[in-house]
């Protein structure tokens, strides 16, 4: 008798009509982050233009950072330079929200908060856009910090990927777990 692949996958208890799936997560690497911050506080001391403006980046908590300068431009071309960093490193800048230039004192301060991990709401809004303008067949479950999606096609899930890559949002996606 002679057997073939598929056969050998069901007599090994592999289930034919399997679901395939993803996760959808929003999650920041902190270590390049980090990193990004290093190498701005680096260059920021090192630059010509940032010589004695009193110009630092520093960590401010865990999610968390700031700005500080003598000027208002200083302060905001900081900022630049830190965007460039967390781009550079691969890091989303829809993960950052600075606030805008504030005097405190003498200084001018750029408050940094990084977010991570998606709502309720932002995996529903996924889901959403996934189940009206998505193939059929496609399922979504709001699972904690992550969606999974799942469908009988792999076709179908590359194509949920597409979309919510496409999508406009506010808030940085990875997908994971695709099996």
């Amino acid at each position: 008798m002679i057997v073939t692949g598929s056969e050998k996958a069901f007599a090994a208890g592999a289930d034919i009509g399997a679901m395939a799936s993803f996760d959808v997560v929003s999650e920041l690497n902190m270590h390049e982050v980090t990193n990004a911050v290093d190498q701005a506080a680096r260059e920021i001391a090192t630059r010509f233009d940032f010589k004695n403006t009193g110009t630092v980046i520093e960590w401010k908590g865990e999610l968390a950072a700031e700005i500080t300068s003598s000027t208002e431009e200083r302060a905001s071309a900081a900022l630049e330079v830190f965007r460039d960093k967390l781009v550079k490193r691969g890091v989303s800048l829809k993960a950052l929200e600075a606030g805008e230039p504030r005097a405190s004192g003498k200084e001018y301060k750029i408050a940094l908060a990084f977010s991570s991990g998606l709502t309720t709401e932002q995996a529903k809004k996924m889901a959403k856009i996934i189940r009206d303008e998505g193939p059929k067949g496609i399922k979504t479950q709001v699972m904690g910090e992550e969606l999974r999606v799942s469908a009988k096609s792999r076709d179908a899930l590359q194509q949920a990927i597409a979309l919510i890559k496409g999508a406009d949002l506010d808030f940085a996606t990875q997908f994971v777990n695709y099996r």
